[in-house]
Protein backbone atom coordinates (compact mmCIF):
# COMPACT_ATOMS: atom_id res chain seq x y z
CA UNK A 1 0.00 0.00 0.00
CA UNK A 2 2.69 2.76 0.89
CA UNK A 3 4.55 1.88 -2.41
CA UNK A 4 1.59 2.63 -4.48
CA UNK A 5 0.71 5.11 -2.45
CA UNK A 6 4.38 6.61 -3.17
CA UNK A 7 4.20 5.84 -6.81
CA UNK A 8 0.76 7.94 -7.00
CA UNK A 9 2.39 10.56 -5.52
CA UNK A 10 5.49 11.20 -7.43
CA UNK A 11 3.15 10.86 -10.42
CA UNK A 12 1.04 13.49 -9.36
CA UNK A 13 3.73 15.78 -8.21
CA UNK A 14 5.10 15.49 -12.05
CA UNK A 15 1.64 16.06 -13.50
CA UNK A 16 0.88 19.12 -10.90
CA UNK A 17 4.18 20.33 -12.46
CA UNK A 18 3.56 20.26 -15.73
CA UNK A 19 -0.24 21.52 -15.65
CA UNK A 20 0.76 24.94 -13.12
CA UNK A 21 3.53 25.43 -16.04
CA UNK A 22 0.56 25.35 -18.77
CA UNK A 23 -1.62 27.64 -17.02
CA UNK A 24 -1.73 31.15 -18.35
CA UNK A 25 0.83 34.16 -16.56
CA UNK A 26 -0.72 36.18 -14.87
CA UNK A 27 1.86 38.95 -16.31
CA UNK A 28 6.23 38.71 -15.08
CA UNK A 29 7.91 35.87 -14.03
CA UNK A 30 8.74 32.43 -15.59
CA UNK A 31 5.79 32.65 -18.21
CA UNK A 32 6.45 35.79 -19.95
CA UNK A 33 10.49 34.99 -20.27
CA UNK A 34 9.28 31.96 -22.19
CA UNK A 35 6.87 33.62 -24.37
CA UNK A 36 3.91 34.03 -22.64
CA UNK A 37 3.61 37.99 -22.40
CA UNK A 38 2.78 37.60 -25.62
CA UNK A 39 -0.56 37.88 -26.57
CA UNK A 40 -2.88 35.49 -28.55
CA UNK A 41 -6.02 34.91 -30.09
CA UNK A 42 -5.86 31.05 -29.52
CA UNK A 43 -4.22 30.93 -25.82
CA UNK A 44 -7.46 32.96 -24.69
CA UNK A 45 -9.82 30.23 -24.32
CA UNK A 46 -11.74 30.65 -21.31
CA UNK A 47 -13.12 27.38 -21.89
CA UNK A 48 -10.36 25.60 -21.91
CA UNK A 49 -8.74 27.30 -19.28
CA UNK A 50 -11.36 26.39 -16.90
CA UNK A 51 -11.09 23.00 -18.29
CA UNK A 52 -7.25 23.79 -17.21
CA UNK A 53 -8.00 24.67 -14.02
CA UNK A 54 -10.51 21.57 -12.81
CA UNK A 55 -7.98 19.40 -13.84
CA UNK A 56 -5.24 21.38 -11.99
CA UNK A 57 -7.43 20.83 -8.71
CA UNK A 58 -8.59 17.55 -8.72
CA UNK A 59 -4.65 16.87 -9.32
CA UNK A 60 -4.17 18.66 -5.87
CA UNK A 61 -6.58 17.45 -4.41
CA UNK A 62 -4.79 13.57 -5.22
CA UNK A 63 -1.79 14.47 -4.71
CA UNK A 64 -3.03 16.48 -1.25
CA UNK A 65 -4.76 12.92 0.00
CA UNK A 66 -1.73 10.96 -1.12
CA UNK A 67 1.07 13.07 1.48
CA UNK A 68 -1.71 12.44 4.00
CA UNK A 69 -2.51 9.14 3.43
CA UNK A 70 1.17 8.31 3.70
CA UNK A 71 1.91 10.45 6.37
CA UNK A 72 -0.94 8.14 8.58
CA UNK A 73 0.39 5.02 7.41
CA UNK A 74 4.34 5.88 8.18
CA UNK A 75 2.58 6.69 11.63
CA UNK A 76 0.69 3.64 12.02
CA UNK A 77 3.83 1.06 11.15
CA UNK A 78 6.35 2.88 13.08
CA UNK A 79 3.93 2.61 16.22
CA UNK A 80 3.33 6.46 16.47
Amino acid sequence: MIITLTVLLVLTSLLLTLLVLLHKGRGGGLSDMFGGGMSSGLGGSSVAERNLDRITIGAGVIWFACVVALGLLLKIEHGG
